[in-house]
């Protein structure tokens, strides 16, 4: 894929974050038919990824991941003034409402619960980049 659709227009960026290798994978390949994709296989890495200077339209992270989690993830990525802005979508398996709440006040735009619908968050992915 090209770094310009249909239109001219620069693709959206995407970091997606998770720890499970099928997931990453399966993912990434349902997001790249829409975005730029870029992977990160727990929080710490992607914050490395975003300190480097890839600084995405959009993150999509999992929850529970080794060493930095998605909530954290998030906390940190609404700290960091280049970062503050960008949605957050939350990919997990902890459906709980007090996770969701949690969730929410660390600033995720979406929750979603994981066994997850593939044309969900592809349909969450579209609206928060507001790509038709």
């Amino acid at each position: 894929m090209t770094q310009s659709d249909k239109g001219g227009a620069q693709l959206k960026k995407i970091l997606v974050v998770d720890d499970d290798p099928a997931l990453l994978q399966m993912i990434e390949r349902l997001l790249s038919t829409i975005a730029e994709v870029k992977c990160a296989t727990d929080g710490l890495d992607a914050l490395t990824i975003i300190q480097a200077g890839y600084i995405p339209d959009l993150i999509v992270t999992d929850v529970m991941m080794p060493r930095v989690d998605g909530i954290k993830l998030c906390q940190q990525v609404k700290k960091m003034p280049q970062t503050a802005d960008v949605p957050v979508i939350m990919l997990t398996a902890k459906g709980h409402p007090k996770d969701v709440v949690t969730g929410i006040n660390a600033g995720v735009r979406y929750y979603l619960t994981k066994p997850f619908k593939t044309a969900e968050l592809v349909s969450k992915v579209k609206k928060t980049l507001r790509i038709d």
